[in-house]
């Protein structure tokens, strides 16, 4: 068995990698404060000719919006370059869920997105489905309206199960925290996509034509982003400029380690150019 949180990469794992796939919030910026190693190390992987993703959890905002931050922030990058787990969601209810109408504790722009791809969207009477994400603009009122409805029998999906949200002022209340209060509520846990669930693997596979050996996923949290890595196959590296310190890693069952560990970006970059 290969040893686990390596703090360098002297076997040149990370040079064969075809795909690396970023998370935003803690990984590549805090809040507005951006990475500029993170910067350097995406253009010049897409510049040796590598592919990028950036697959965030955080479906508060769209996949536009975040491309737009991104490519203001210096990274040349190209359509179609961001995921979230709002997607990851909304494949699965237009697949499995055709026809079915869906109740959202979500921000407005989720709204759109999904009444876009032709979801039912209820306006909080009746549904078939009750979907929370990392809600910015939560009321009292919509969470009620979530609670009533699923006690009354409404299936219940959750986006992500994130408990906070890093900036660079400290940490917000995520997704995983909303819907432990409408658990709290009503007795009834979600089931939850983004990452570390397997249908997040299967839609980048799907989308970018890599297998999963041929991955590595970069982020700064155990139980998602590096989770998500160990559960799917793909090779893993944490970066210290999030949610995970030291002595939080110290803590993690061996088992569930990353692959490898980097202050930031910049020992990424210098394990795949050797710089």
């Amino acid at each position: 068995m290969k040893m686990k949180c390596e703090k360098s990469d002297k076997n040149g794992i990370l040079k064969n990698k075809k795909l690396f796939v970023f998370d935003l919030d803690g990984t590549v910026y805090l809040g507005n404060r951006i990475f500029p190693e993170a910067v350097r190390l995406v253009n010049s992987l897409i510049e040796s000719g590598r592919k990028v993703l950036f697959f965030t959890n955080n479906a508060s905002k769209s996949p536009d919006f975040y491309l737009e931050k991104l490519r203001k922030s210096g990274f040349e990058i190209p359509d179609g370059s961001v995921m979230t787990s709002g997607d990851i969601t909304a494949s699965f209810l237009l697949k499995n869920r055709a026809g079915k109408t869906v109740y959202l504790v979500a921000n407005s722009s989720m709204k759109k997105e999904m009444s876009e791809k032709g979801i039912k969207i209820s306006d909080g009477q009746q549904a078939d489905i009750v979907v929370s994400s990392f809600d910015t603009e939560l009321t009292f009122e919509k969470l009620t309206a979530a609670c009533n409805l699923i006690s009354d029998g409404a299936e219940y999906i959750c986006t992500h199960p994130d408990l906070r949200c890093p900036t660079e002022n400290g940490y917000l209340p995520d997704s995983g925290a909303i819907s432990a209060m409408i658990t709290a509520a009503t007795g009834v846990n979600p089931v939850f996509f983004g990452k570390p669930h397997a249908e997040t693997m299967l839609e980048i596979t799907e989308k970018t034509g890599c297998r999963q050996e041929e991955i590595c996923i970069v982020g700064d949290r155990i139980y998602t982003d590096i989770a998500f890595a160990v559960n799917s196959g793909a090779t893993s590296v944490l970066v210290l400029t999030g949610e995970t310190d030291e002595k939080m890693l110290s803590g993690v069952p061996e088992e569930s380690k990353p692959d490898f560990v980097f202050d930031n970006a910049d020992g990424i970059y210098k394990a795949v150019f050797g710089l």
